[in-house]
């Protein structure tokens, strides 16, 4: 039982470290390629992990060889466009100039419902709304309202606007976040004089945000907890 535990431990870890060389895409961004090497390692790890009369290396050995096909053909896939459109496909425009192709709807084996739904995820409620519509080689959509669809940017209207840069968590359950702060451009310093204004410690905090402007907000801990 535990040979068995310690072997299910070992290639987990060696699979989420598999997964972790090929890249950070979910499984709705993957590529042809990706998908099919992650269902395959999936497989083949799960062989040693319920049968403890197979070798842990029988599992191993072709994670790494796979990883390292992976690696190969995604190096292939950079340098030769036509083998990356070979293996991906290549993106198709469903709709263009606010015209929809019907032509590369078949060719998708997409109906119109289909269409319709996709466009629904990006809040998009009414095809003629639209002016591009594009199918992305991972299966999503970009879509490029009508200009008379848009909504006005700041430029349109005028305006200007302050660059708050982006709001990062700097304290997480009480825990200082050292990425997030660099990211924010404030120290331990700064924190602990924003909590001070506020009658709090570090460990009093839940979660605080910030932003380059220095724009906070806090969430202390339940009185409770």
């Amino acid at each position: 039982m535990i040979i068995s535990v310690i072997r299910s431990i070992i290639l987990y870890a060696f699979v989420l470290f598999a997964i972790r060389i090929m890249g950070k895409r979910q499984l709705s961004d993957m590529q042809t390629s990706e998908l099919v090497i992650t269902m395959i390692i999936a497989d083949i790890a799960s062989i040693p992990m319920q049968n403890n009369s197979q070798s842990l290396m029988s599992g191993v050995i072709p994670i790494l060889m796979l990883i390292c096909a992976e690696i190969f053909i995604s190096i292939l896939m950079m340098k030769f466009p036509t083998f990356r459109n070979f293996m991906c496909g290549k993106p198709e425009i469903i709709i263009a100039n606010g015209k929809l192709r019907q032509n590369i709807l078949r060719k998708l084996r997409l109906t119109t419902e289909d269409l319709s739904v996709l466009l629904r995820q990006q809040g998009v409620f009414s095809i003629s709304d639209v002016q591009y519509c594009i199918i992305e080689t991972n299966g999503n959509i970009s879509v490029l309202m009508k200009p008379e669809k848009m909504n006005p940017t700041m430029q349109d209207l005028s305006l200007t606007s302050r660059d708050a840069g982006i709001d990062a968590v700097v304290i997480s359950d009480g825990e200082l976040l050292s990425n997030s702060m660099a990211l924010c451009g404030v120290d331990k310093k700064w924190i602990e004089t924003t909590l001070n204004k506020e009658n709090l410690k570090v460990s009093d905090v839940m979660m605080m945000t910030t932003n380059k402007l220095k724009e906070y907000s806090i969430i202390r801990k339940s009185d409770h907890e």
